[in-house]
């Protein structure tokens, strides 16, 4: 996660900065510490599965608390079980953006945190350069 994390921050010409968290049991995860710098910034949170959402408020609070000025989050794959709705709502998170990979329960769709980024052109151009032998990881760049 965290080569991934370097890239992105490199392609936004950004500051990086990283959750250490540790995991006492399923599901249940604590902040223990962030790694570089977050007060004065707009931070944002990246993340590829958000189910319970514990993790990722946890670490949205942590953030704010440590001086940022505004936190966003984005996941790919938004399961979001549980309390997660409760625990958005109740977060440090001005807004979610989240893939269409899972569909979202009515209450999801609610929520005003919470905005879904369609994937759909992405995966058919996918499609298309496999079909056509072409690059894929070339969209990612």
């Amino acid at each position: 996660s965290v080569k991934r994390a370097r890239e992105v921050a490199s392609r936004l010409d950004a500051p990086l900065a990283i959750i250490d968290k540790r995991r006492p049991k399923a599901n249940q995860a604590e902040v223990m510490n962030i790694i570089g710098e977050v007060e004065g910034r707009h931070a944002l949170i990246f993340d590829d599965l958000v189910d319970t959402a514990g993790t990722l408020c946890n670490a949205a609070n942590a953030v704010k608390d440590n001086g940022a000025l505004s936190v966003i989050a984005c996941c790919t794959h938004p399961v979001l079980s549980g309390q997660a709705l409760d625990r958005i709502e109740k977060s440090a998170l001005e807004k979610l953006l989240v893939g269409d990979s899972v569909t979202l329960s009515p209450q999801a769709e609610a929520c005003a945190k919470i905005e879904v980024i369609t994937f759909a052109h992405v995966i058919g151009e996918a499609i298309r350069r496999v079909h056509e032998e072409r690059s894929v990881s070339s969209l990612f760049k």
